[in-house]
């Protein structure tokens, strides 16, 4: 148990600890092999996620295409390359980089204070390279049915608005940034101890039951790394156009995720208002 600094009442210990909050500017990081391991870890997560995944796409629609004769994965099979993956990669290198994967999930810890900026960055780039190898493999894997069926880049759906696509893909990434933090809170850890938590299974299970909801709209982005390396490999205009959705929409849903657990659920907000209030009333 560890004390909340009143010692006449123990009703009020907290039995669990939140870490302090990461420094905004650390520049003492890059001189540590800790970070640079952790930003190779993001880098290979990365392009093993959108190989598998976008690979599972393109495989799907060439067997659906007419010219296979078979019924392919469906948008059930592409949700769960998509969901396992994750689970599978964020369990391997959660002792690592965190397992973060998606520069949105990077975003909302960053706002969180849970990573510092240039630890931030950094992931950011390992993982938009690593997108963008794991698109060239599955474009040199598959050769010319790359290009046919569409690289696997995000593009919004006939018969949508961006509008559309744009809340789609706002919705879709606070479901998953919001399962993150749930997933990975300390208080609920202690709290609920009695039931085993493996925080990469319901982080999984969000990327998968998002797909299911925003495949038919955008083909479901909320991963901006994931949306960009096919865009860049398949360098199709229409995916260049509506880059921006898949950029916007995720950074909205991870910030909006951020403020109402830490702010809402946490009580950040509570918190803050009841110190201003102690403040204001020690120096009236």
């Amino acid at each position: 148990m560890v004390p909340n600094g009143n010692n006449d009442n123990n009703n009020t210990a907290k039995d669990y600890r939140d870490p302090p909050p990461a420094p905004l500017i650390n520049a003492g990081e890059l001189g540590k092999w800790s970070l640079w391991r952790a930003v190779i870890a993001e880098f290979t997560a990365t392009l093993l996620f959108v190989y598998v995944t976008v690979a599972t796409v393109i495989g799907h629609k060439r067997q659906t295409d007419g010219t296979v004769g078979c019924g392919g994965a469906g948008i059930l099979g592409i949700a769960w390359a998509f969901g396992g993956m994750i689970f599978v990669l964020v369990y391997c290198t959660a002792g690592v980089s965190g397992g973060h994967i998606n520069p949105a999930v990077t975003f909302g810890l960053l706002l969180a204070r849970k990573v510092s900026l240039v630890r931030a960055l950094l992931y950011m780039v390992g993982q938009c390279l690593g997108a963008m190898c794991g698109a060239g493999l599955v474009r040199a894997v598959h050769g010319a049915q790359y290009a046919r069926h569409g690289g696997g880049a995000n593009e919004l759906a006939p018969g949508y608005s961006k509008g559309a696509g744009l809340a789609a893909e706002i919705i879709g990434t606070f479901v998953l940034v919001y399962t993150v933090f749930a997933a990975t809170d300390p208080k609920r850890k202690a709290r609920d101890s009695h039931v085993p938590v493996l925080a990469p299974l319901p982080i999984g299970f969000a990327v998968l039951i998002v797909h299911l909801a925003t495949i038919p709209i955008t083909g479901t982005g909320i991963n901006p790394a994931r949306s960009l390396g096919p865009a860049v490999v398949y360098n199709n205009k229409k995916a260049w156009d509506q880059q921006w959705i898949f950029w916007v929409g995720p950074f909205i849903g991870a910030a909006v995720a951020m403020v109402y657990h830490q702010y809402i659920i946490r009580g950040g907000a509570g918190k803050a208002l009841a110190s201003f209030r102690h403040n204001y009333i020690s120096t009236a």
